[in-house]
């Protein structure tokens, strides 16, 4: 990988976002059904904020033994909207910046998902994972020799 190229070269496009205004019950039905750890919160296709996976779990708390419990948490995960526990400090860069740049604030930060945005619209995610992912992909400069 050269960190030189544009951050395009291994952001994710078709990114899964929600709005505002929607119930914590959608949040919990888009993590649940793709293997994804950060959703993008958007109005139209400007972005807001973002919803963690762990910001998530730490908001449902996890454990259910009762009917109660599972009532409760339907009940808040309806009476809460993404807005309510969204990041919204959020760090973000457009396609043709550096990929050394989003290692920059990946290392810099507690950030692991920058949304890349261009004229104010979102058109792309990075995440920490996107970078493994990249790194793993690449040949070994090493030559293995057999015994």
């Amino acid at each position: 990988m050269n960190l030189y190229d544009p951050i395009k070269k291994i952001m994710t496009r078709d990114v899964i976002t929600v709005n505002p205004t929607d119930p914590l019950s959608k949040v919990k039905e888009i993590f649940e059904s793709n293997n994804i750890h950060h959703i993008p919160v958007c109005k139209t296709n400007a972005i807001c904020g973002m919803i963690s996976k762990s910001d998530f779990l730490h908001f449902i708390r996890g454990i259910h033994h009762s009917t109660y419990d599972q009532f409760i948490e339907k009940s808040r995960l309806r009476a809460y909207k993404a807005e309510d526990i969204m990041t919204k400090g959020l760090a973000k860069m457009e396609p043709e910046d550096r990929i050394n740049v989003a290692l920059e604030v990946f290392k810099e930060n507690m950030f692991h998902a920058i949304p890349i945005v261009k004229d104010d619209e979102l058109v792309g995610i990075v995440t920490t994972l996107d970078i493994i992912r990249e790194l793993a992909n690449e040949e070994s400069p090493v030559k293995y020799i057999k015994d």
